[in-house]
Parts: structure tokens; sequence; C-alpha cells
């Protein structure tokens, strides 16, 4: 049986859940996320907790236990904590302005990338040069924080670019000069 899928998800107070069928509803203080589960695994409500289980022993119902399990504790986490991801910006002239729509990023292009922030996203310029991305979305926040890093991803040989928070960029020894 499934390590993950067996564990029961807490809900903790001032989130209220509700379960049509596959469709998910859950509430809270930050927000609401909808969505719906695989039509084979079955999410039921006990004693203010949530129980994910399965129909069989099959691969795919296997499979899809744990992700079942996976998916509805990030909603309640995302609902009552929220999640966040910051990106750091590494090179002379690197930045993010804080827009009105989003961000505009000026990574060494020749021009500035405005970043719209999609709906449920909260794009926060901590420092010119660090970029925190927040929401209750789990799934859409590590999206956009990748869509971000996309637009100027590091480099190895002297590690310009936007990276994650910690993230170690492997760095090449570049060419040797002539003899």
């Amino acid at each position: 049986m499934s390590r993950i899928g067996r564990k029961p998800v807490d809900l903790p107070k001032g989130v209220d859940i509700v379960i049509k069928g596959s469709h998910i509803t859950v509430k809270g203080p930050k927000g609401t996320l909808e969505r719906t589960l695989p039509a084979d695994i079955v999410v039921a409500l006990e004693d203010n907790t949530v129980v994910v289980t399965r129909p069989s022993d099959e691969q795919r119902h296997r499979a899809l236990h744990g992700l079942t399990r996976t998916l509805v504790a990030n909603m309640v986490d995302g609902v009552a904590n929220g999640f966040s991801k910051t990106l750091e910006l590494q090179g002379v002239g690197y930045k993010a302005e804080p827009k009105p729509f989003g961000v505009n990023l000026v990574v060494g292009l020749s021009h500035q990338v405005p970043f719209k922030a999609p709906d449920g996203i909260k794009l926060i310029v901590e420092t010119p040069t660090q970029l925190k991305v927040e929401g209750i979305d789990k799934e859409l926040v590590g999206q956009v924080a990748a869509e971000i890093r996309n637009v100027r991803p590091p480099e190895p040989y002297k590690g310009k670019g936007i990276r994650y928070k910690g993230e170690q960029v492997r760095r090449k020894a570049g060419k040797t000069g002539a003899k």
C-alpha cells in the first residue's frame, strides 16, 4: 500500500472542505481552491481529516493513490499558509522593477522583459536582485517561478542569470590563454 496515500490529511482551523463525487473545494483564510480528482480514487471526510482510499491494487490505482493524497494536502496547506519561491538575479545591472501588472526584468538583453502575474499570484520585489513569487496554488507558484527563471537561466561560465534562492550552478573553467 502507498505510504503517502495511507496518511490522512489533517484540516487546520479555519479550513473547510466540500467533496462532491470527484470534485473537491477547499476554503481557507487565504482563499479558495477547486480541483477535479481522478474518478477511481475515493476521498472522504472523517473526523476533521481527509482520508484517501483506492479501489484495487492495480498499478494505475497505486500511482493515483499517493498523487491524490498529495494534491489534497497541498490544497489544504495552500489555503491555510500559502506557498512562495524566491528568485535571485545575478549579473552586472540585473534587476527586477515592480510594476502594476507584475514586474519588469532587466537581465542584460537589449530590452526590458515585462512579466505579467497571472491571477492568484503575487510578485514581490524584496530587493532589486531578489524576487518572491507568492500564491495559494503550489503548482501555479512553481510554474510562474520556472517561467521567470526561463527568461534568463544561469549560464555556466560567469553564473549570470536568474536562479532559485540557494540553487547551485555548475561552473565551467572556460578557455585557457594562447601560448
